[in-house]
């Protein structure tokens, strides 16, 4: 029962499970206050009975210490019951009382103790145990041959539960009595043995034995000759301390704690060892932590009862962290799932689980993200690019890249004009005095419009940012918008006036969306978009979440018309291009900032104007 039927010593540990048990005395020293001829040799009797209990003949020796042969120190009750069952320790004839007591290096469990005695068991005893490596004893049981009159206990013969019993106090037989206590006898038989309740009662760092009151064999005279007086003294054959490596369930197998010298006996070969080696995902002396990389859920111990392992959980800390610690208001906030922080994020990453690239870095998106290179260093212009409001330093787009670009400045790295746009410098680039456009390093005009030079590949105006990024809140001088330079671009906006009109020009969308971004493709225009709100759609299924919209007004001066600016909600009706499947935005087109008003008139027209 208990930690014995938890695991057989062959288990592969894939269950809760523990180390064989073993007796906790074998390789150390047993303590007692007085050894027989320590000091000078001692002689002595020991006394038995037949099965009438009448005395046989004594059997007298002279105990010394100086000699091996005649002494009885306390390791004697430590060596094999079976290869040397008849060794023992045996107390100075003087000692009324004795302790015998051992200490342990470690704690461990404690199952059951066997002791058993030369002498006549004493009278009374008493059985205690520490966990705090002597600081302070509690009782395990109290042994007197009267309970109520010794220590003033009930006795468990005859109320079940009580801390003393009568059960072993007996003077019969005179040599070879045993005293036995379990651990985990009622009422703690049925617990889970690695609960802390279990634990309160198992778990030891010391043992000890207060031998209270000698008693001699009261065997009946064999003859009515006077007899001499018995001589009274405690003698132990055997001090059997069953017991196994403290592991909470998660470890089969145990090794020497740093330091620990197992004290060599005769017969002695197996020695349970303390330090436990862990198994699901644990770590710690008595696998009472988790293991560096594995805090992502509260450690446990394992399940005795059902066998269940309880292994602790891995951090998700995409391989930029050796180590992370659980933290309560991650687990609580994740709704009990998960409450890994990995710590010291590597490889110029950070966040929670080393999710993102730190500022100053962007993804790699030809790598994957768990690379030790994912995370590139911005490599933004220091001329052409915008220092955000953050602090003095400029960062690039954490998802692609593109740095923040100063007003007509292009490039990933924003280390040109953009076409109509001259005179890199501190300030950015100025517009062309021209109908087309000019050189962009002396600002003087093009003939034609051959002249003009487009790259395949313009930046985004603005960088922009994943949804789950914080938001940096851009400067109005440090974006480029038609909005920002309606010298060079003016548009004409659609009216919402007469609901007849706007029924007249059979859009075939209606959308409220957020603008993320505006890419000059070369040939044609792209904005990217975040739909909210679906208010109409006709052939193509439009659906809320990422879209692109296509500009048919896209001018070499870098503006779409209608006006789209990055980071604001418009509300956009359009027409659908059913062969391409592209949201077209154009001269025609309904497009201005969203208000929850202006959202409700236009479905109000929807409605009822337009069927």
């Amino acid at each position: 029962a208990g930690l014995g039927g938890v695991a057989a010593a062959s288990s592969p540990c894939e269950k809760a499970c523990n180390p064989r048990m073993g007796d906790l005395a074998h390789g150390r020293a047993l303590r007692t206050e007085t050894s027989c001829g320590r000091h000078a040799a001692e002689p002595f009797c020991s006394y038995s009975e037949d099965a009438q209990r009448r005395c046989r003949r004594p059997w007298c020796g002279r105990c010394s210490g100086a000699q091996p042969g005649l002494a009885h120190p306390p390791a004697a009750m430590a060596d094999s019951p079976f290869r040397l069952p008849r060794t023992w320790w045996q107390a100075a004839r003087d000692a009324a009382r004795e302790t015998i007591r051992l200490d342990l290096e470690a704690a461990f469990y404690f199952t059951h103790l066997i002791m058993v005695f030369k002498s006549p068991r004493p009278a009374a005893m008493v059985l205690e145990r520490s966990q705090d490596f002597g600081e302070t004893w509690k009782p395990y049981k109290y042994f007197a041959a009267n309970c109520s009159a010794t220590f003033g206990l009930e006795d468990d013969v005859r109320q079940r539960g009580a801390i003393c019993t009568s059960r072993y106090s007996s003077p019969f037989p005179c040599t070879g009595g045993e005293v036995i206590f379990r651990a985990l006898s009622p009422p703690y038989a049925a617990e889970d043995p690695y609960s802390a309740e279990a634990q309160a009662q198992l778990k030891i760092t010391n043992l000890r034995v207060r031998l209270l009151e000698r008693q001699g064999c009261p065997c009946l005279p064999a003859s009515p000759a006077p007899q001499p007086p018995p001589s009274l003294h405690y003698a132990v054959y055997d001090f059997i301390v069953k017991g196994s490596c403290f592991c909470n369930g998660h470890a089969d197998h145990c090794v020497p704690v740093a330091g620990f010298k197992p004290v060599k006996a005769a017969g002695v070969f197996h020695v349970v060892h303390g330090k436990c080696m862990c198994k699901h995902n644990t770590a710690g002396p008595h696998c009472q932590h988790c293991a560096p990389l594995y805090n992502d859920q509260p450690w446990q111990a394992a399940d005795g009862k059902t066998g269940a392992p309880k292994e602790c959980q891995s951090c998700k800390c995409n391989g930029h962290a050796d180590t992370c610690h659980f933290d309560m208001d991650a687990w609580l906030a994740s709704g009990n799932r998960s409450g890994g922080v990995c710590d010291n994020c590597q490889h110029n990453t950070e966040g929670q689980h080393c999710q993102h690239c730190k500022l100053g870095f962007y993804r790699d998106l030809r790598k994957p993200f768990s690379a030790p290179d994912a995370c590139k260093p911005c490599s933004c212009h220091p001329v052409g690019s915008a220092v955000l409001p953050l602090g003095p330093r400029t960062f690039c787009d954490p998802s692609t890249g593109d740095c923040p670009c100063k007003p007509g400045v292009a490039g990933p790295r924003c280390d040109h004009c953009l076409p109509g746009y001259w005179g890199f410098g501190a300030y950015g680039c100025r517009p062309c005095d021209c109908a087309r456009s000019c050189d962009p390093h002396t600002g003087d005009c093009h003939s034609s419009s051959s002249d003009v030079s487009w790259h395949n590949e313009a930046p985004p105006f603005q960088a922009v940012l994943n949804e789950s990024e914080p938001t940096w809140g851009w400067e109005d001088e440090q974006g480029f918008s038609a909005l920002r330079h309606s010298g060079k671009c003016e548009c004409k906006e659609q009216v919402l006036g007469n609901p007849k009109v706007f029924c007249g020009m059979k859009y075939t969308y209606v959308i409220k969306t957020k603008v993320l971004s505006a890419h000059d493709k070369g040939s044609h225009a792209e904005v990217s978009v975040k739909i909210k709100k679906v208010l109409k759609s006709t052939k193509l299924k439009i659906l809320r979440g990422k879209r692109t919209l296509y500009p048919e007004s896209w001018t070499n001066r870098g503006c779409t018309c209608p006006i789209l600016n990055p980071g604001l909600e418009y509300l956009v009706a359009g027409h659908e291009d059913i062969r391409t499947g592209r949201l077209i935005v154009n001269m025609k087109s309904f497009v201005h900032q969203w208000k929850s008003a202006l959202g409700r008139k236009v479905l109000e027209i929807l409605k009822r104007d337009c069927n």
